[in-house]
């Protein structure tokens, strides 16, 4: 029998949120789950205010893959501090036909209030993400990483 997500800790109340999210399943009700009403999100690509526009963010992120998961590995929590590593994994039908599957090594901060996360900020490499595997752009970014190396 699986536990009720409220009797969860919360990281892992935060992991069964982000295994369970589909483009069917982000709702506002949902993401209210582990997100406080004024929560502030930020990614390398944007930085959102709010749980409505948070949904509406997610809500968009999701229609646009194909496929789209997390797997967790460590986290650690300090006081009101989570910090959780993840390899996201996604399919986009704009990069390689939606055939390939990409993925990304990140870390997302979640900072907790009145067991919430009021604010959540995700790190991992952008252009790993999306520039490196864009047509043009991919080339000349990897070719750079090489010459950095």
């Amino acid at each position: 029998m699986m536990p009720e997500t409220e009797a969860l800790p919360r990281h892992e109340r935060f992991q069964q949120l982000y295994r369970n999210l589909s483009a069917s399943t982000v709702n506002k009700e949902s993401l209210a789950q582990c997100y406080h009403p004024d929560i502030q999100f930020q990614d390398p690509f944007h930085h959102v205010s709010g749980l409505d526009v948070l949904t509406q963010y997610f809500a968009a992120m999701y229609e646009n893959v194909s496929d789209i998961h997390f797997e967790f590995h460590r986290s650690w929590q300090q006081d009101n501090t989570s910090f959780i590593r993840w390899t996201m994994s996604y399919r986009h039908p704009k990069l390689y036909a939606g055939k390939q599957v990409i993925h990304v090594e990140g870390g997302s901060e979640l900072i907790w209030r009145d067991d919430l996360i009021i604010d959540h900020r995700d790190f991992f490499d952008g252009g790993n993400m999306l520039y490196e595997h864009l047509p043009v752009l991919g080339w000349a970014i990897r070719k750079l990483k090489e010459r950095m190396l």
